[in-house]
């Protein structure tokens, strides 16, 4: 994977920095740091003041960012580049109407998601009812090795890809529940990719409890997983066994056959 940081003698030949330097600056703009001074950017994205500065300007012609007084922040039309993703996948817009269904069969908030390098995205969100003190919407990242869709997409990894998956990650207690033990993660994704889907209980925000499944191409390939979160109770782990994840894995075979 190329990306902005890597040595010179990493990079192919056919590698643009500025657009690569373009795009870190993009990115740099989240929840905590939605408006910034030239200064912060240029630090956030480890670069002279001068290169952002420049690169700052393409993108406020561009309609991308807009700058009032010494502050830069994105505009709406930064929504284009993840809409051409989301119009771009045929799996979204089947998927979209049988999450719907679901969810209103279940009453509870229905997902989608894909793996991103160690975390898993939001492509799809049905909410019902909020239940997380997190808002969840499109193009929400969350840890895949603490949520149950991210346990079914790790079903995709090799032996090897498992192990590098989590060198790579520091699991961290979220909640008293949270299994942050690597060799006890391994074992879930296993059993996970066996058993063909996911429950976690309360292991990323207390209260919430979440059941989850894949969705596979012709060739056995996970394209995604989609989910049912529902507050934790006394019964809710039985509910959601019984009751929520048999809807659950209807609504992945109903999405793989209209695929």
């Amino acid at each position: 994977m190329v990306t902005a940081d890597m040595s010179e003698k990493e990079k192919p030949n056919e590698f643009i920095q500025s657009f690569a330097n373009g795009l870190t600056i993009i990115c740099a703009f989240d929840a905590d740091d939605s408006k910034m001074t030239l200064s912060e950017v240029a630090a956030k994205c480890n670069m002279t003041r001068a290169m952002a500065r420049r690169l700052l300007w393409t993108l406020e012609k561009l309609g991308y960012v807009e700058n009032a007084g010494r502050l830069f922040y994105l505009k709406p039309k930064i929504l284009e580049l993840g809409y051409a993703y989301l119009s771009s996948q045929r799996l979204i817009a089947v998927a979209q109407p049988v999450l719907e269904q679901l969810a209103q069969r279940v009453q509870e908030s229905c997902s989608m998601s894909v793996m991103d390098g160690t975390d898993i995205v939001y492509v799809l969100r049905i909410p019902t009812k909020r239940i997380m003190k997190i808002s969840l919407g499109v193009g929400t990242r969350l840890p895949a090795w603490a949520t149950s869709m991210g346990r079914v997409l790790m079903g995709n990894f090799s032996v090897a890809e498992l192990d590098r998956y989590f060198d790579q990650v520091t699991p961290v207690a979220l909640t008293d529940y949270t299994v942050t033990d690597k060799a006890k993660l391994k074992r879930i994704v296993r059993n996970t990719k066996k058993q063909g889907w996911s429950t976690v209980n309360q292991e990323l925000e207390l209260g919430l409890c979440s059941a989850a499944a894949p969705i596979l191409d012709a060739q056995g390939k996970i394209l995604a997983a989609i989910n049912i979160g529902t507050p934790s109770t006394s019964s809710a782990m039985d509910t959601l066994t019984s009751q929520y994840l048999p809807a659950l894995l209807s609504a992945a075979a109903d999405i793989m056959r209209l695929m």
